[in-house]
């Protein structure tokens, strides 16, 4: 069984069909989960399917396929942008790409890329092995440049701010490429609440609760409870009565 799995997106079959043999051929434990030729498909596909890695064709149908990655919220897998022209590669930087392929894929270019790909999946890996068990004093918070381990008691609260997530504690302020979903998971066995869509805070740091539908928290915050939540949430303080 596969340990990984990919998603190759790019709008000439012929190209996805050759990539998706040399990776069958250099990685048997990376499975080919799933590709589109199309840029609307590609933004379905990526916002549905995970994946640890999407090979991303810069150019699809006339339209910039970077594009694709503003788009989906909370895209997690590792990025490896393959394209026929190099002068795309400025503007992918800003994206941490793990790589960058020129047309026509070099197999020894392509295996380490996807080597270097694979490592920082293992990374991730770890980082929310360790978050989700239910000993974990931590979470990990992974970022770009690495990944900063937070006490669990010191969380005031987790802001989402577009495809990222804002991690608040009383002295220092994180953002993670995690959404804000992935959070709320990993803090499920842990006094957290989602007040909010945008919103998970820390139950131990809530101070006062407003008639307006307001929370104020340790660090003075106030974070709207939304009109769906706000029965539920005053019943945590109250034994469920």
């Amino acid at each position: 069984m596969a340990k990984y799995s990919c998603i190759i997106v790019d709008d000439e079959p012929q190209a996805v069909e050759l990539l998706a043999d040399q990776i069958n051929t250099l990685h048997k434990g990376l499975e080919v989960r799933a590709s589109f030729t199309s840029w609307t498909k590609a933004i379905e596909g990526l916002s549905t399917i995970e994946c640890d890695i999407v090979f991303m064709d810069i150019s699809i149908q006339g339209k910039n396929g970077m594009d694709i990655l503003k788009i989906v919220p909370g895209l997690e897998a590792e990025v490896i942008f393959i394209t026929a022209h190099s002068n795309y590669a400025l503007n992918a930087i800003k994206f941490s790409p793990c790589g960058y392929l020129l047309k026509p894929i070099d197999e020894v270019e392509l295996s380490l890329t996807v080597d270097k790909a694979l490592a920082r999946v293992d990374i991730k890996r770890l980082a929310k092995q360790a978050a989700e068990s239910t000993l974990a004093q931590k979470v990990g918070i992974f970022n770009n440049k690495g990944i900063d381990y937070v006490d669990v008691q010191d969380i005031i609260y987790f802001e989402s701010i577009k495809q990222y997530t804002k991690v608040i504690t009383a002295k220092a302020e994180f953002t993670s490429s995690y959404h804000l979903g992935k959070f709320a998971h990993i803090t499920d066995k842990q006094p957290f609440y989602k007040v909010h869509r945008s919103y998970v805070v820390n139950l131990r740091h809530v101070l006062r609760y407003e008639t307006s539908g307001i929370v104020i928290m340790s660090n003075k915050k106030e974070i709207p409870v939304s009109r769906s939540q706000r029965n539920d949430f005053l019943k945590v303080f109250d034994g469920g009565h």
